[in-house]
């Protein structure tokens, strides 16, 4: 058998951005929010991994490629890359789904038929040692 089971287990979460969440002008939500549900989407990786929520390492290589604004409906990936010993390698990436439109109206909304890639990153979780 090659590489571990665990190996590209993806773990996806969806979350509406209350506007209680915007920070800046034109609604816009600061970049720690999408680290926030990475952290939650790691934590679900560990549990199904390993059966422990694990403990956030590190990230590596953030980037932030496009807003995220109150309103936005975001999908939050993580997969796992590498499996160690007690580390996880994860490949992260947010993508907005669905987007206000208060051009329209002060509720309006679309579901995006091609998500908007947000934020990417890598982190590493380590778990427990087995046994």
């Amino acid at each position: 058998m090659t590489g571990d089971p665990r190996t590209g287990l993806t773990v996806t979460h969806r979350r509406y951005i209350p506007y209680a969440h915007a920070h800046y002008g034109g609604d816009l939500v600061d970049g720690a929010y999408v680290l926030g549900l990475f952290g939650d989407v790691a934590t679900e990786v560990c549990v199904r991994t390993d059966g422990d929520e694990g403990l956030f390492a590190s990230y590596d290589d953030v980037q932030f490629r496009a807003p995220v604004r109150a309103g936005d409906v975001l999908e939050a990936t993580a997969t796992v890359t590498r499996v160690g010993r007690r580390s996880r390698t994860l490949a992260f990436e947010a993508r907005v789904v669905c987007r206000s439109r208060p051009d329209k109206s002060a509720s309006a909304a679309e579901a995006l038929a091609d998500p908007i890639v947000v934020v990417t990153a890598r982190g590493t979780v380590v778990v427990p040692q087995a046994g």
